[in-house]
C-alpha cells in the first residue's frame, strides 16, 4: 500500500510539476488528458536514461536545453517511460512502461514517438544530431505532416 500511495503521490506531483515549468511525466493515460485539454502533441522518449548513451546525448544536447524546453513548453506534453539498469522503478510504473514498449513496438533506444491526444503515432524519431533548434525543427516538420 506504501508503494501504491508513494507512486500516486509522485504521478500526481509529476502532473502538477508538467503544468507549472515543462516537466516529464510518467504516466501516458495523464498526458493524454494533458494534450486533449491543451490541445498539445504528447512527445514520449522511450529511454535508457542510466546506461543508454544516445539516450544521454540526446538528453544533454536537446531535451535539457532552454530552446527545446521553451518549445515543449507551448506545445507538448512531454512523457517519459525509462528503461534504467542502474536504479531501480517501482514495480507497477516498470510494467506500465513495459506495456507500452510493446504496444508501441519499440525495439531500440532511445525511440522518440509523437503521439495525438488519443495515443495514436503521429511520428518517430531518435537521437538526431544539431542540437535543440534543429530539433524542434525537425519536430515541427512531422507534427505538420501529420496534419496533412
Amino acid at each position: 500500500m506504501k508503494k501504491l500511495c508513494a507512486l500516486l503521490l509522485f504521478c500526481f506531483v509529476s502532473a502538477s510539476a508538467f503544468a507549472a515549468g515543462g516537466n516529464w511525466l510518467t504516466s501516458l493515460d495523464e498526458a493524454k488528458k494533458i494534450a486533449e485539454k491543451e490541445k498539445k502533441v504528447i512527445l514520449v522518449d522511450f529511454s535508457g536514461s542510466d546506461w543508454c548513451g544516445w539516450c544521454i546525448k540526446l538528453d544533454k544536447e536537446v531535451f535539457s536545453q532552454q530552446g527545446f524546453k521553451n518549445y515543449a513548453k507551448e506545445n507538448l506534453v512531454l512523457v517519459l517511460l525509462d528503461f534504467p539498469r542502474k536504479k531501480k522503478l517501482a514495480p507497477a510504473l516498470e510494467a506500465a512502461n513495459k506495456a507500452l514498449l510493446q504496444k508501441y513496438k519499440v525495439k531500440s533506444y532511445p525511440t522518440v514517438i509523437l503521439l495525438d491526444s488519443k495515443g495514436e503515432v503521429i511520428g518517430q524519431s531518435g537521437y538526431r544530431a544539431g542540437g535543440p533548434d534543429a530539433y524542434v525543427t525537425y519536430l515541427k516538420e512531422l507534427i505538420e505532416k501529420a496534419k496533412k
